[in-house]
């Protein structure tokens, strides 16, 4: 079988390599099994029934209609930690940059003309800064980037102070041991000379740095944002450099309300624009895209569980469903009427959604319409190999 592979943007080689002899990229979406993506809206396009499954090749997942597509049983996945160094080296660049007045000296020097050594000893003075040894930064949220920089910021001589009441055990296993550990963001802001938020966008971290969040903070405190835009009430944030509160706001979001602003660095969404991150990326969606078309594993996906087991090749019924009572016993009993045996099963919900896979031989097209016919039911595929 040769699954056909659309990509919406221009994709990693390495990426497309990945997939290898069994899938064919093609031109146009229609007839598609799988969507790679990176920052194409898909909102407004018009989904063939074919489509499967979307990876995007990135970590937010803005430009995808999760939810809708969740309802149609097209499973989204992202790349969550294949940017993570890219980004990390861009937050450390910023931290330097909001320390040093280093993009203010370059302009500066640009426009000398004559005496340029002499003209560079005078005025050198006008762009002093401070050192980063020895002071305190705060990592608010230590996912993959968040742990990263914390390690990478210890390492440079800080003094790192991380929060994240969610962290994971991988997380914790890579966070350096010399990392203080925050049990509320009040002390981050109470603390910390520099402050990097690394967590995602959600109706509860939205504006989460806004005037309240400010007044708690250190005077002069450095804030770095390379995670989403909306973290921070930009008009909160002007005022607070204004007073004097914020010294410096170094952003990886550029809009309208923070250009033009002396104290605030913007940077043009760089974080994961390097080659190699581009490739990692590529290379991730790649693999959770042939995960779940041949063997109906989930991994990393933003609108359904992660659900997988080993597969000995047998028959696998992979079946897409709203997460609600009794479902399962109703799929169970069509495959016993079936007269069919059930070799492994396994089943994961999340939210309104829910996932399973079932291992069985020699499955007829009559039983997998019957599970298919089930109320709450979304999409149910037969596998073998």
């Amino acid at each position: 079988m040769v699954f056909k592979v659309h990509a919406l943007n221009k994709i990693s080689s390495k990426g497309l390599n990945e997939l290898g002899d069994a899938y064919e990229v093609q031109e146009a979406l229609e007839g598609a099994d799988a969507v790679l993506v990176r920052s194409a809206k898909m909102h407004d396009i018009d989904l063939p029934e074919s489509v499967l499954a979307i990876a995007r090749a990135g970590a937010g997942v803005n430009n995808i209609p999760i939810d809708a597509y969740a309802e149609k049983g097209v499973v989204v996945f992202n790349t969550p930690g294949a940017n993570a160094n890219a980004v990390k080296e861009l937050v450390i660049c910023g931290l330097l940059l909001s320390s040093r007045k280093v993009v203010d000296g370059i302009n500066w020097a640009q426009g000398l003309t004559e005496d340029v050594a002499k003209a560079v000893e005078k005025g050198k003075s006008a762009f002093a800064g401070q050192e980063i040894l020895g002071k305190k930064i705060g990592v608010i949220g230590l996912g993959a980037i968040g742990v990263m920089v914390a390690n990478a910021a210890q390492a440079l001589g800080m003094e790192v102070i991380g929060y994240d009441p969610y962290i994971s055990v991988d997380a914790a296993w890579g966070l350096s041991r010399h990392i203080k550990h925050a049990t509320t963001l009040d002390e981050i802001y109470s603390q910390a000379d520099y402050i990097t938020v690394h967590v995602p966008l959600l109706e509860s971290t939205k504006h989460m740095l806004n005037k309240e969040a400010f007044a708690k903070m250190k005077d002069g405190v450095r804030v770095l944002n390379f995670a989403r835009d909306t973290l921070v009430e930009n008009n909160d944030m002007k005022e607070a450099l204004a007073s004097g509160k914020v010294a410096v706001y170094v952003t990886d979001f550029p809009v309208e309300d923070v250009l033009g602003n002396d104290q605030i660095i913007t940077i043009p969404h760089l974080g994961a624009s390097t080659e190699e991150s581009e490739e990692n990326c590529a290379m991730m969606a790649a693999k959770e895209i042939k995960e779940y078309l041949e063997q109906g594993n989930i991994i990393n996906s933003v609108n359904y569980p992660s659900c997988s087991m080993p597969w000995n090749g047998t028959g696998r019924i992979a079946i897409a469903h709203k997460n609600i009572p009794a479902i399962l016993g109703k799929i169970t009993a069509i495959i016993a009427e079936a007269g069919l045996n059930i070799q492994d099963m396994t089943n994961r919900s999340r939210g309104d959604y829910a996932y399973t896979l079932i291992d069985v031989e020699n499955i007829s097209e009559e039983a997998l319409n019957a599970i298919r016919n089930i109320d709450q039911v979304i999409k149910v595929r037969y596998l073998t190999k």
